[in-house]
C-alpha cells in the first residue's frame, strides 16, 4: 500500500538525515493520519485516498511556489517546487497534453458535444477514463479549447 511506503520512505530519509525529504514526508503522514481520524470512525485509508491528498498537497506547493515567485522569493519558491516534485513520484505517470486531447476528441465526438453547456458532462466522462493519470487542470483546458 502507498501509506506503507511513504511510512517506509520517511524513515530511510530520517536515517540518511535527508532534512527536507523527511519534512516532507512527515508532512505528507500527518496529513494522512488527520485523514484516517477527521470522521466519526478511525478509517483506513486507501491508495486512492493517499493519491488524492498527494494531489492536494502538490497543488498547494504549486500555488505557494507561485506566490513565492511573484513575491521575488526565489529560495522559498524553490524549496516548494523540491517539496512538489518529491511528491509527485508517488503518483502515476501523468498523461501529457496531447493524450489528453486524444482523449477528449474521442469523448466530444462520442458525445456529441457541441457547446459550453456540455462542458460538466464532457468532464466528467475524460475523466473517468484518466483517473488520476491527467491533471484536471489540464483536461479542464483541453475541454474548454475543444467547446469553445
Amino acid at each position: 500500500m502507498l501509506k506503507e511506503k511513504v511510512v517506509e520512505d520517511l524513515k530511510q530519509a530520517m536515517l540518511a538525515r535527508d532534512e527536507l525529504k523527511t519534512s516532507t514526508l512527515r508532512m505528507l503522514k500527518a496529513a494522512i493520519m488527520k485523514f484516517e481520524v477527521s470522521g466519526k470512525e478511525k478509517v483506513e485509508v486507501s491508495d486512492e485516498d493517499v493519491m488524492a491528498l498527494i494531489k492536494k498537497e502538490v497543488k498547494a506547493r504549486k500555488d505557494a511556489a507561485q506566490q513565492f515567485r511573484d513575491g521575488d522569493r526565489v529560495e522559498m519558491a524553490e524549496k516548494e517546487e523540491a517539496e512538489m516534485a518529491m511528491l509527485e513520484e508517488y503518483l502515476p505517470e501523468q498523461m501529457s497534453e496531447e493524450q489528453v486531447r486524444e482523449v477528449v476528441s474521442a469523448v466530444v465526438a462520442e458525445t456529441g458535444a457541441s457547446s459550453m453547456a456540455d462542458m460538466g458532462k464532457i468532464m466528467g466522462a475524460v475523466m473517468g477514463k484518466v483517473g488520476s493519470e491527467a491533471d484536471g487542470g489540464v483536461v479542464n483546458r483541453v475541454v474548454r479549447e475543444m467547446l469553445g
